[in-house]
């Protein structure tokens, strides 16, 4: 990874997206809290993951991930617009999570939510700044 872990550090604590301890909402009445979607950059859905647990976890986008490569041609690579993608890419080398994927694929940060990451890491993560994205958003 391109990015000291003090950037990485501040990227995390600046989202509650990042912050898998903090319950954004309760499963007290319900089994299921959201869903998160795998689009193309067209827009248009490939997979769904439920979310049964309270809060955002990393774990649904590499579920879907990991979806998606079964999927698709050896050869192929994907480009991940993700509000968090820094801290997907750390926590794919991190925990070796999709260790016959990760070459394959270039993390981003969704362009609504680069300016609430720090500095350098907007130039590694924006997508404006990464070859092929054009100006695919993520939202």
């Amino acid at each position: 990874i391109k990015l000291p872990n003090s950037v990485l550090d501040g990227c995390e604590s600046s989202f509650k997206a990042a912050d898998e301890a903090r319950k954004k909402a309760s499963t007290q009445f319900f089994d299921d809290t959201a869903l998160m979607a795998l689009v193309c950059r067209h827009d248009r859905v490939l997979w769904l993951a439920n979310m049964t647990s309270a809060g955002e976890r990393q774990h649904y986008a590499i579920a879907l991930l990991d979806k998606f490569f079964r999927h698709v041609p050896a050869t192929f690579r994907a480009g991940v617009l993700y509000d968090i993608g820094c801290q997907l890419h750390r926590s794919c080398y991190k925990w070796d999570l999709l260790p016959d994927y990760r070459d394959r694929i270039v993390f981003t940060i969704s362009v609504f939510h680069a300016f609430g990451h720090q500095w350098l890491c907007q130039i590694i993560y924006h997508p404006r700044k990464c070859a092929c994205f054009g100006l695919s958003d993520g939202e």
